[in-house]
């Protein structure tokens, strides 16, 4: 028997997930609304499986996903996310996923790419796999510099939160927090955090969480 989490905000997400792995009597399905309680789940418990999407609220999936492998280095993780571009498997193969799919692919290619992470391999969908391997991403190119934790407090800055509840959030000192966003800027070539806030919606960074 293995054990599959599956990580989703919607209820009927994770619903129909556990109505599509009913066809797999071998695999035994837990759910969870949260990364806060994915963390939990992860800590008591051994799984063969992660299925993340990464559009959570409080903490993103990035971060998430980064805690998880801190928790269980093994651990396989498939994103299953409702972002097609390419910047979003990137960042979470980076990260540590084994695959990304996206929420627009089959459900036999996802039970498919289920299977391969479970066989030990990685995987990401042919159309993305593609956008990736011919796209410039000169769009991306900009944020190059930027480190997953970077782009976690950008995203978290974009959402209205203060560096206090970023620290909260991302589990790390104010004074942290405080020191990155002053390297973001010098990265990016801007002095005041309104520019930050700018570039992060303006490039998309509020998403990435899916």
């Amino acid at each position: 028997m293995k054990r599959v989490l599956v990580v989703d905000d919607h209820a009927i997400v994770r619903s129909g997930i556990r109505r599509l792995l009913a066809e797999r009597p071998q695999l035994a399905v837990t759910e969870v609304a949260s990364g806060e309680e994915a963390l939990v789940e992860v800590d008591r418990a051994a799984f063969d499986l992660v299925v993340l999407d990464l559009n959570l609220p409080g903490l993103g999936g990035l971060e998430l996903l980064r805690r998880l492998l801190r928790l269980a280095s093994k651990l396989p993780v498939l994103v299953f996310s409702l972002h097609t571009e390419a910047i979003y498997a990137t960042r979470a193969m980076e990260a540590g996923a084994r695959g990304f799919v996206s929420k627009n692919a089959a459900p036999e290619e996802l039970l498919a790419a289920m299977d391969t992470v479970l066989a030990g391999g990685t995987v990401i969908e042919k159309d993305i796999a593609h956008e990736i391997a011919t796209h410039d991403l000169t769009d991306d190119a900009y944020l190059r510099p930027l480190t997953q934790r970077d782009l976690e407090i950008l995203r978290l800055l974009a959402e209205g939160k203060n560096l206090s509840q970023i620290a909260a959030v991302l589990g790390i000192a104010y004074k942290t927090v405080a020191n990155t966003l002053s390297r973001i800027k010098e990265k990016l070539g801007v002095e005041q955090t309104a520019d930050l806030i700018r570039i992060a919606l303006g490039r998309g960074l509020t998403d990435l969480r899916s």
